[in-house]
């Protein structure tokens, strides 16, 4: 009979089995989506290239719907750790990483959103999180007002990112004016709600674009 540390060893390494095999998954629809990105990515496919059978895809991802969430969810990660890495504390840096990770890979990005029927929230995790803390640093600051919500800011900079995202998505804007768009959104938020001794410095990234 085995004991609880046993058992709790060998749990353990099962999760770190179930772990492996689900990144194997998604690193092979990745590969599937970059080689044929117009084409259809069956669950047979994904599993063939991972080495792993479409049931053990369907039980560690889901159906497709659930494998555009969980790239999503690996996105997300990564820009995690790219701004613990930057200990980004600038609301500018949040917004140009977060930017940055998509035109990085745009065709598992592009993909992602035009597939993932709740798109609208894949930067709902941790660039809205990051942003909300940025912004909660500059009102500490004294960049910004005492009085301002910077979560509705960051919250109204987030909604503009991904219309920004998607109409990039749609090829209607390129990867510098999605940059620029992102960057926009921003500029404006922060002008708005700028402290008083702060306002011209953060009025100046509208007024070098003309906006002001």
């Amino acid at each position: 009979m085995q004991t609880e540390r046993e058992q709790t060893a060998e749990g353990g390494l099962r999760e770190q089995h179930k772990a492996r095999r689900r990144f194997r998954i998604l690193d092979a629809t990745r590969e599937l989506l970059r080689e044929s990105p117009g084409s259809v990515i069956s669950t047979e496919r994904i599993a063939e290239r991972a080495e792993v059978s479409p049931a053990t895809v369907y039980n560690l991802i889901g159906p497709r719907e659930k494998i555009w969430e969980a790239l999503a969810d690996g996105f997300m990660d990564e820009l995690e750790d790219r701004l613990a890495e930057l200990g980004a504390g600038d609301p500018r840096e949040v917004v140009r990483s977060t930017v940055q990770l998509f035109v990085g890979d745009p065709v598992v990005s592009r993909r992602m959103v035009r597939g993932w029927e709740e798109s609208g929230l894949v930067l709902d995790r941790s660039p809205l999180v990051q942003l909300r803390r940025a912004m909660a640093e500059a009102r500490t600051c004294g960049l910004l007002r005492a009085d301002v919500d910077t979560d509705a800011l960051a919250a109204v900079v987030s909604t503009s990112c991904v219309g920004a995202l998607h109409r990039w998505v749609a090829a209607l804007i390129d990867d510098d004016e999605f940059l620029a768009n992102a960057l926009f959104a921003l500029d404006v938020a922060l002008a708005a709600a700028a402290a008083d001794p702060h306002r011209d410095q953060l009025l100046a990234p509208l007024r070098a674009r003309g906006a002001v």
